[in-house]
């Protein structure tokens, strides 16, 4: 994978090593009038949802734009059908360029209806929330849920493209910001202690007000999570570090409707209760934690249903036969995957 980064739309330079069988490019700190830069007007349709057509139509009046229904209950197949039922009415052929313009749930649902379109159109991304900016977006996993299980359904295609146009975050309601923020401290644990000093330091508010700081912020998520995904585009090693919080916070998003990223800051406390029983990972770590969910206005705990949980935990993705990859931690900064028995995963969790 080789990302070329532009900044401000003035020069480019690589800021992820090449590897990989695949080329994307990042481009930061842009406008979304710059799209038309880049792909052909006539022969490009865009997907985005009800929320986010409300919010931009006067950016999108001029295109051929699909609209679905906002929500991660309509991440569906259905959805995908309705889409390909879209696509076949304005005769979309294999020259027809897909834009997904939207969060987290529109960027999954079009990369995989493009990806299966005449056996896959080129497609890329314009995110609109901090989620889909630093996570959602960003490495080609493509898909929907089938009932309650999530991402159970889809593939691995990488966008040509992402366009980060910052402007759009200033209608992002305020629970989506704090959404997004859940999987910057996933990134902080697993992989940069500085990040999650940082994080320790400011607060949701300071992102917000300053945009220099945003803009740091995003790309420095964006380049760890894609130089995890240059070395492991498949998910063999390194990529399923990425997991941390979700094993059990998919569970529980799905059964409670929970906002996903309030789900994974339940599923990192969580994860790093079980790295204490498990790897003698230090309570004052796990506070340190807990205490930067909090301070960024995120859930620690909740109460679930545990026999619910587990009848999803078990057919959980990252279950391997009799045991479950679960990620935990060695210490801020430093993750390792950890095959745990399902039976004793069971008793962890009940």
């Amino acid at each position: 994978m080789k990302i070329i980064k532009v900044s401000s739309l003035a020069g480019a330079s690589e800021a992820i090593p090449p590897g990989g069988n695949f080329d994307g490019v990042y481009y930061f700190d842009a406008s979304f009038a710059y799209l038309e830069q880049f792909v052909n007007k006539l022969q490009t349709i865009i997907i985005t949802d009800a929320n986010v057509f409300e919010s931009h139509h006067q950016l999108l009046n001029s295109w051929q734009t699909i609209v679905i229904p906002a929500g991660e209950e309509h991440k569906q197949q259905s959805t995908v059908d309705f889409i390909i039922g879209e696509l076949i009415s304005r005769n979309a052929d294999r020259n027809t360029f897909i834009v997904g313009v939207g969060g987290g749930v529109v960027t999954d649902i079009t990369g995989y209806a493009a990806g299966i379109y005449m056996r896959g159109l080129k497609f890329g991304f314009v995110p609109t929330t901090i989620l889909a900016m630093v996570d959602a977006s960003i490495g080609g996993k493509n898909g929907v849920d089938v009932g309650v299980y999530k991402n159970l359904v889809g593939l691995i295609k990488q966008p040509q493209f992402l366009l980060f146009d910052y402007t759009l975050l200033k209608t992002l309601p305020q629970d989506q910001w704090i959404n997004g923020f859940a999987e910057i401290i996933k990134h902080a644990c697993i992989k940069d202690a500085e990040l999650f000093s940082l994080l320790e330091e400011q607060s949701i508010e300071n992102f917000q007000t300053d945009k220099n700081k945003l803009a740091a912020l995003i790309e420095k998520n964006v380049q760890i999570k894609t130089t995890v995904v240059v070395n492991d585009e498949f998910e063999k090693g390194d990529r399923k570090l990425l997991n941390f919080g979700h094993t059990l916070g998919h569970a529980i998003e799905n059964i409670y409707q929970l906002p996903h990223g309030h789900a994974v800051s339940i599923g990192m406390v969580t994860a790093c209760a079980l790295s204490e029983s498990i790897n003698q990972f230090p309570s004052s770590e796990t506070k340190k934690i807990k205490a930067v969910v909090e301070k960024y206005h995120l859930p620690a705990q909740f109460n679930f249903d545990k026999q619910k949980i587990w009848q999803v935990l078990t057919m959980d993705k990252k279950r391997a036969g009799n045991s479950m990859n679960f990620i935990l931690l060695n210490k801020i900064g430093e993750a390792f995957i950890q095959p745990i028995p399902m039976d004793e995963l069971e008793n962890l969790i009940h």
